[in-house]
C-alpha cells in the first residue's frame, strides 16, 4: 500500500487557483466548505434555477453561474451523480481552461467511458471512502477521512501534486491517501455496492428477520436480533478487525458465528459474487445505470417502493417509535 500523509504534501498547487465545484449533494457540499476553510479559494458552479445556491451562499460559499463557475476556475471538480458526468461534461466543456485540472471523486465514469476528457486537461481522482457528512465532521473535529487518490491524464505535468494537494485540502491527508487508479476504485466501488455492504449485507438482514418470523418469532424482537445489533457488529470491527471482534464477543455468540457463518456464505455464494465482480469488471453494470438514467430510474423507483411495504419496514417503525418515547 502506497500512503502518503499531510506533512508529505505540499499545499502549493491550489496556491492562488481557483476551484469550482460543480454539483452541491452530499460530496460536494462537504468538499467545498472544507477547501474554504483550508483557505482554497472556492466557486460552487450551479444552474440558474438550482435550489441549492440559497444553501450554498447561507454557508459563506461564493456561488456562480455553471458556464461562468467552471469559466473561470483553474480547477474543476465534478461532483454529480455519476450517471450524468458524461452530459454534463459535454456541457461544460467550451468553457474549461485549456490546461485546467479536473477531478473526480469515483473513477466510474472516466474509466466506464462515460466522458473522454480534452488531451489538454489534468485529470484526477480524489475519493474519500465515506460520505460527505463524515468527511465534513471528521474535518471540523479535526481528523480526516481516508480517501484514494489517481491520476488518469498528466498533461501538464503538476496532475499528482494538485491531486495530493486537493486531498489535503479537503482533509482526507490527515488520514492518509492511498494510491490507486479510476479502474480499480471503480471496480472496487461498485463491486461493494453491488455485493456486500448495500447490496449483500441489507439482503442478509432482511432474510434473517423472514426466517425468525416464519419461525414464529415476534417481528419486533426478530428486528432487533438480526438488525438492531449490526451497529454494535460494525462499530467493533472498526475498532478492533474481525478476529479482534470474534474475541469479545460471548463464547455462545462466536461458536454460532464459527458453525453458522459458513454454512450461509457457501461456494456457490461466493461464485455469485465472481459473477458480480464480472458484470462490474465487463462495464456491464456501469451500461445499465446509463440506461436506468436515461429511462427515468423505473427500476429504483419500484425498489424502493418495494422497500417500504416489505414487513420489516413496519417492524423498524414500531422499534423507532419505542426509542422515541
Amino acid at each position: 500500500m502506497n500512503l502518503t500523509r499531510e506533512t508529505e504534501i505540499d499545499s502549493a498547487p491550489l496556491d492562488g487557483r481557483r476551484v469550482a465545484i460543480v454539483g452541491y449533494g452530499n460530496q460536494g457540499r462537504a468538499q467545498a466548505l472544507n477547501l474554504k476553510d483550508s483557505g482554497v479559494e472556492v466557486v460552487v458552479g450551479l444552474r440558474g434555477a438550482s435550489g441549492s445556491a440559497i444553501e450554498a451562499q447561507s454557508a459563506g460559499l461564493k456561488v456562480a453561474l455553471l458556464e461562468d463557475a467552471v469559466g473561470s476556475a483553474d480547477i474543476v471538480m465534478l461532483l454529480a451523480p455519476d450517471e450524468i458526468l458524461g452530459d454534463l461534461y459535454r456541457e461544460i466543456e467550451p468553457n474549461l481552461r485549456e490546461g485546467a485540472a479536473l477531478g473526480f471523486s469515483h473513477g466510474l465514469a472516466v474509466h466506464f467511458g462515460y466522458l473522454a476528457p480534452r488531451p489538454d486537461l489534468d485529470v484526477y481522482m480524489i475519493a474519500p471512502k465515506g460520505p460527505g457528512t463524515a468527511l465534513r465532521s471528521l474535518y471540523t473535529e479535526g481528523k480526516g477521512m481516508i480517501a484514494l487518490w489517481a491520476v488518469a491524464q498528466d498533461a501538464t505535468g503538476n496532475a499528482r501534486g494538485i491531486a495530493l494537494a486537493y486531498g489535503r485540502a479537503i482533509g482526507c491527508a490527515r488520514a492518509g491517501l492511498i494510491a490507486s487508479s479510476f479502474e480499480e476504485e471503480a471496480v472496487a466501488d461498485l463491486f461493494n455496492e453491488n455485493a456486500v455492504v448495500w447490496g449483500g449485507v441489507p439482503e442478509l438482514l432482511r432474510a434473517g428477520f423472514e426466517t425468525l418470523v416464519e419461525g414464529g418469532v415476534t417481528p419486533e424482537i426478530a428486528y432487533l436480533e438480526c438488525v438492531g445489533e449490526l451497529k454494535l457488529l460494525a462499530e467493533l470491527i472498526d475498532a478492533r478487525g474481525i478476529a479482534g471482534m470474534r474475541e469479545v464477543i460471548s463464547n455462545t455468540a462466536e461458536l454460532g458465528a464459527v458453525s453458522g457463518g459458513p454454512q450461509i456464505i457457501r461456494p456457490d455464494i461466493r461464485e455469485r459474487m465472481r459473477e458480480v465482480l464480472g458484470a462490474v469488471k465487463s462495464g456491464a453494470f456501469a451500461t445499465s445505470l446509463r440506461e436506468e438514467a436515461q429511462a427515468g430510474y423505473p427500476q429504483l423507483d419500484k425498489a424502493r417502493s418495494d422497500a417500504r411495504a416489505q414487513s420489516i419496514e413496519a417492524a423498524y417503525r414500531s422499534i423507532r417509535d419505542l426509542k422515541a418515547d
